[in-house]
């Protein structure tokens, strides 16, 4: 992903969603109120210009009705060329109010399995990803997912296929904390799916919750560290 600064380049659509919206509270009368919506705060990621990798760390989890799928291996990983998987050079990497955002490598899933006997798992993706980053307690990021962008397949004694964000693009919500190496982190977040096949898969399932850490490592510096601030 290049991480580019949203107020200088088109935001992500999908990540759009990042800002927060205004609230709505009910006045003594009973009316409608509109607060103010939150100020984004400041985001500045660095180094500016490095390309980096996400790795999973652990197992990344897919659950649908009663079936779950996990996977064991999964990356995004930039190619050394392009925007993909890069912070942007300076100072596109800052800010002032707000997140910084650019387009992702699709992740990769392999060595998955489900939780049903003689029943295996594939996970496919394609399309145009990418990723908000927003300073803050805690620092948060926002996968954005093109639509029909994963696609779950299961074969043995189940055959289903689940898409994910089958209508439209999704964004998945997860924390950023800094470290060596830093972390994204997605928790519960619950993805729209849409689930065909015959006995023993979910069909009646709407909705997928996803779980899912990666290790975010510097891939022009290794020495170095990917960090979120404001």
């Amino acid at each position: 992903m290049t991480l580019s600064a949203s107020r200088s380049r088109t935001p992500l659509a999908i990540g759009a969603g990042l800002a927060a919206a205004a609230a709505l509270t009910l006045a003594g009368g009973g009316t409608a109120v509109a607060e103010p919506a939150a100020v984004a705060g400041s985001t500045t990621v660095t180094p500016a210009g490095h390309y980096f990798a996400a790795d999973l760390n652990g197992s990344a989890t897919f659950k649908a009705g009663s079936v779950t799928v996990t996977c064991t291996v999964s990356s995004s990983a930039p190619t050394g060329t392009g925007d993909a998987n890069r912070v942007p050079d300076a100072p596109d990497n800052h800010n002032a109010a707000g997140p910084v955002g650019g387009p992702l490598n699709a992740p990769t899933y392999s060595s998955c399995r489900t939780s049903m006997p003689g029943v295996w798992a594939t996970v496919t993706t394609s399309g145009s990803w990418g990723v908000l980053v927003q300073h803050g307690a805690p620092s948060t990021a926002t996968l954005s997912m093109p639509s029909g962008g994963l696609v779950v397949k299961t074969t043995g004694l189940a055959n289903c296929t689940v898409t994910a964000a089958p209508d439209a693009g999704a964004s998945i919500p997860g924390t950023w904390t800094n470290g060596a190496p830093s972390k994204l982190t997605f928790t519960n977040v619950s993805v729209p799916v849409d689930v065909v096949g015959g006995f023993g898969c979910p069909t009646s399932a709407s909705s997928s919750v996803f779980n899912a850490t990666y290790d975010i490592t510097d891939a022009t510096d290794p020495a170095s560290q990917i960090t979120v601030t404001d």
